[in-house]
């Protein structure tokens, strides 16, 4: 397992957040050119973007609505503070990358290998203790897979990294709370974790298990409080229509799902459930619970994104280090149209500031 930063965060003025493009021919460049100028975060942290230099210069150029900065190129350790008007950038050497090699809106192996060398070389610095947090943007996993790397995504790749099989990380995705004139209710928001991810609906099922969802609610209940500044209030999910009716349209409330709730609340978690889903996250938008343990993907990204696609936030549980995403694509269909919207990459970096000065993750 890769080892946490060497300096602890508490000994560091600013610390130091990396930022990722994804997938170069998509809106990733984009939005982090956009956030880069607009997030107040400079004040307290210092940010990098870890990127091939040349290539995000061309892949920039000639998009639509973008402000004026400047590309540096910076060493590893360069200590200075970072600003909205120049983008400092950590080149990582990406391996056969040119500026001319990435066709925008295409999949091309050279797009996901510039992806991948990206995000590895951010791993490569926080394990190195030069950084603190990795903000990473959309990356699409066809161009990934065409690169040659036989991984789901960034979850599955950073996880490998950290000597870590791949069920040892989990996705939480956080909805932060909408802005209420000037600035949102930091104490407030929505957190959703899935107790299976990537797979099949057939296989999501097949693989639940007691030990499974109680694993995934207490990596939610001990995640959210960083981010809430207060002890969650977390719901369970059912499986099946009305939670099941009893056992008339499945057994596995009772069977696996209950069990695992009396579980979480036995050590000391304010867990309930389970509870039928499709009126769950309606009680959770109203403010009824602060965090959802969803049982398969859709279960969990269709409601969010429902409520608020383009603030959410994708956070990675179960890894030695602080991992936040864009909850969003690559965006093939408006690249370079001007209509890139980079709330969810500003509620990222927010929310790995947050979590890097809680002393996240606890060692």
């Amino acid at each position: 397992m890769s080892p946490p930063p060497t300096s602890p965060v508490s000994a560091v003025d600013r610390p130091v957040l990396l930022l990722t493009c994804g997938d170069p021919a998509g809106i990733g460049p984009e939005i982090i050119w956009l956030a880069w100028a607009a997030t107040p975060a400079h004040a307290r942290v210092r940010l990098r973007v870890v990127g091939d230099t040349a290539m995000l210069a061309a892949t920039i150029r000639g998009r639509h609505g973008l402000p004026p900065l400047r590309i540096t190129s910076i060493p590893a350790d360069d200590p200075r503070a970072s600003a909205r008007d120049e983008l400092l950038v950590i080149d990582p050497s990406t391996p056969g990358a040119t500026a001319d090699a990435i066709p925008l809106a295409t999949i091309t192996a050279a797009g996901g290998r510039a992806a991948a060398s990206a995000v590895l070389g951010a791993h490569d610095l926080v394990a190195r203790g030069l950084a603190h947090a990795i903000v990473t943007g959309p990356l699409h996993k066809e161009a990934l897979h065409a690169a040659g790397y036989d991984v789901p995504g960034h979850t599955e790749l950073l996880a490998r990294a950290c000597g870590l099989p791949d069920d040892a990380a989990s996705m939480m995705l956080w909805l932060p709370a909408q802005a209420d004139g000037a600035h949102a209710d930091r104490s407030a928001g929505l957190g959703v974790v899935h107790v299976t991810l990537h797979e099949s609906l057939r296989t999501a099922i097949a693989r639940l298990s007691t030990s499974g969802i109680v694993a995934a609610g207490r990596r939610l209940a001990a995640l959210l409080p960083p981010l809430l500044g207060r002890p969650p209030r977390i719901a369970v999910a059912a499986l099946n229509p009305h939670g099941g009716e009893g056992g008339l349209f499945g057994d596995e409330e009772g069977r696996l799902i209950a069990p695992a709730v009396a579980a979480l609340c036995a050590a000391g978690i304010d867990a309930a459930g389970p509870l039928p889903a499709d009126t769950l996250f309606l009680r959770a938008s109203r403010g009824e619970f602060d965090g959802v343990v969803a049982l398969y993907h859709d279960q969990g990204h269709i409601p969010i994104k429902l409520l608020g696609m383009h603030r959410a936030v994708n956070i990675t549980l179960g890894l030695p280090l602080v991992r936040t995403s864009v909850a969003h694509g690559t965006g093939f269909d408006i690249v370079g149209t001007g209509a890139a919207d980079p709330a969810s990459m500003l509620a990222a970096i927010d929310a790995a500031e947050r979590l890097v000065h809680a002393g996240w993750p606890p060692l």
